[in-house]
């Protein structure tokens, strides 16, 4: 493809959102959403999930480590280096905050085992990570960053205030995190418009499962799904 043909090509986060603009109104619909906004989200549910994201979490983080090792320029490696340093920081700081307001002692958490979603997800990252080249890697890694983004700015929009989510509320539709998903979005874009065809097609592959596993994290917390045997 021409220089040209390239920079009239839609880009990639924009044929990516397209095509799974349904997964995310799944996603925004879901009941545990839906209640996290009128703040009816029950106290179990809300422990469930924020166990569970903490363990992803890590998992997330050693991604993000691997995509930096990966980067094809300096700029690259500064951002996913420092990304994973958030990821398993800075976030992990707003998980301590709930599990002490709603009792969760850290051996509480170290005796909780990964959800089998949360175990998949964090499987397919860091699988991803290892296997596949740079661009296909940012694919799998974009969606928790830009679903949360979008996902916290809505909430915000429909939230009854004051809520007793209201510290997961404002980090996710914050002006901060978004100038990150930005980044990110812009990297990924500049990743995809160099990439071969067939690792565009696996990077788009990679940005949908990411998607469905997003949408079956979420549903998994609010059934409070745990191993059936």
């Amino acid at each position: 493809m021409s220089d040209a043909a390239r920079s009239a090509a839609p880009t990639f986060s924009t044929e990516a959102w397209s095509r799974n603009a349904p997964l995310y109104e799944a996603i925004r619909t879901l009941p545990f959403n839906d209640a996290l906004a009128d703040g009816t989200l029950s106290q179990e549910r809300f422990q469930h999930y924020m166990v569970q994201d903490a363990h992803y979490l890590i998992a997330f983080g050693r991604a993000l480590a691997i995509a930096a090792g990966k980067a094809d320029d300096p700029d690259g490696l500064v951002q996913f280096a420092e990304a994973a340093k958030v990821a398993v920081v800075v976030e992990r700081s707003l998980h301590t905050e709930f599990f002490t307001r709603f009792g969760i002692a850290p051996a509480d958490f170290a005796r909780t085992q990964m959800s089998p979603v949360c175990h998949h997800y964090s499987s397919f990252l860091i699988g991803t990570a290892h296997a596949e080249p740079y661009p296909v890697v940012l694919a799998a890694l974009l969606p928790c960053f830009w679903i949360y983004a979008e996902i916290g700015r809505d909430i915000l929009g429909r939230a009854v205030r004051p809520n007793p989510y209201d510290a997961w509320i404002d980090t996710y539709a914050g002006e901060d995190f978004h100038e990150a998903v930005r980044a990110v979005i812009a990297t990924t874009n500049r990743a995809a418009a160099a990439a071969s065809a067939d690792e565009r097609a696996r990077m788009h592959h990679a940005y949908t499962r990411a998607c469905q596993l997003e949408w079956m994290f979420w549903d998994s917390a609010w059934r409070l799904a745990d191993w059936p045997v």
